[in-house]
């Protein structure tokens, strides 16, 4: 059975079972201790049930038409809702998604979306628009760059992809859906302050109250910058690291990160990464230079398309995925969101996303 179709069976359990069962407390990679309660969701007892990742296939782009990609995953799970779809989009040009976006309104579903304004200006959105679904746009020099969408304020759909043609068919990307109603209220509390109080960046909210959750076990931290002192957090997690580091780049400058790796490989920890090529050649202050001088196992992606992923693996237990770049834009300027989960089953299917590309990638 292939990933697409189990996920598709996955959703259907958990829309029919997940239930809310009780409170406990858990542990922080932040400095500061956890949330006083957090809620513990408990799944159904089949292996990822509420939580699976999805990657793009660029390689295996058909010849003609865009079907079969992530995307058709994402309009079904936007064909089930049935009160609420609210998106949060750098940018949406994907026919699937607009057309599940316009039928969900058509049924009576609440549809709203928050975009960023440069990227509104497409026939796509036009016909959105004309479906009577409301679009709030940034309006602000910073770029909304969140891509996540909430359904039924019950799950979330985010990652690295944009709601494009590029970004599901060209791009190297992954897309992350978790069921669970704890994380769900987090975004939309996000979601609710861009749309409905029009704040962005730096001008948003005070730093997220309840980040960590725990759901059939596993540890989730949803963190927004530049509210959440993201880049802390993920500093913190790489200075712990234990057994390994492996990381997939789309942009990286933050000196801090960069340094914080290259002190942990030359501790001996092993340490291998891919940075799209492109943004090495374009980027002032990339850190491919300063990796290749300390003989830090880092590569150019192989992709005639973009190596689009953010995503570091930690002791193949742990994964920081997400909208957010390595840079000081996305800490300080941008919306952005990320999802720091602790489970090695996860982190396996993301360790075999690094290792595809890895083995595509040239120095």
């Amino acid at each position: 059975m292939t990933r697409s179709c189990i996920a598709r069976r996955h959703i259907f359990l958990v829309l029919m079972t997940t239930g809310l069962l009780l409170s406990a407390c858990v542990p922080s990679t932040r400095e500061e201790s956890a949330p006083d309660t957090v809620i513990t969701e408990t799944a159904p007892a089949t292996e990822s049930a509420w939580l699976e990742p999805f990657f793009t296939s660029p390689e295996n782009r058909p010849s003609s038409g865009y079907e079969g990609g992530s995307d058709e995953d994402l309009a079904a799970a936007i064909d089930r809702a049935r009160l609420t779809v609210d998106v949060a989009a750098y940018s949406l040009n994907l026919w699937s998604i607009r057309d599940a976006l316009i039928h969900a309104r058509q049924r009576g579903v609440v549809v709203r979306l928050v975009m960023e304004s440069d990227n509104m200006d497409n026939e796509e959105i036009q016909q959105i628009l004309d479906a009577g679904i409301p679009i709030h746009g940034d309006q602000r020099e910073g770029l909304m760059h969140n891509k996540f969408i909430v359904l039924d304020r019950s799950e979330v759909w985010t990652g690295s992809m944009n709601f494009t043609v590029s970004g599901a068919y060209y791009d190297n990307n992954n897309l992350l859906w978790i069921r669970s109603t704890r994380v769900a209220e987090t975004y939309t509390t996000k979601f609710e302050e861009m749309f409905e109080e029009d704040r962005f960046g730096p001008g948003g909210r005070q730093p997220t109250a309840d980040p960590v959750a725990t759901v059939n076990g596993t540890q989730i931290e949803t963190y927004f910058s530049p509210e959440d002192p993201v880049a802390g957090y993920i500093l913190a997690i790489i200075q712990n690291a234990n057994e390994s580091i492996y990381f997939l780049a789309y942009s990286f400058t933050a000196d801090d990160l960069g340094a914080a790796i290259r002190q942990r490989a030359a501790e001996g920890l092993p340490v291998a990464g891919v940075m799209e090529d492109g943004q090495i050649d374009s980027n002032q202050g990339t850190e491919y230079d300063s990796f290749i001088q300390a003989g830090v196992d880092v590569r150019r992606d192989g992709n005639d398309g973009q190596m689009h992923h953010k995503v570091i693996i930690i002791d193949r237990s742990i994964i920081i995925t997400g909208s957010y770049n390595f840079t000081a834009s996305a800490a300080e300027q941008n919306d952005e969101n990320v999802v720091i989960i602790h489970d090695p089953e996860i982190a396996s299917q993301y360790m075999d996303e690094f290792q595809h590309i890895y083995d595509q990638a040239h120095p």
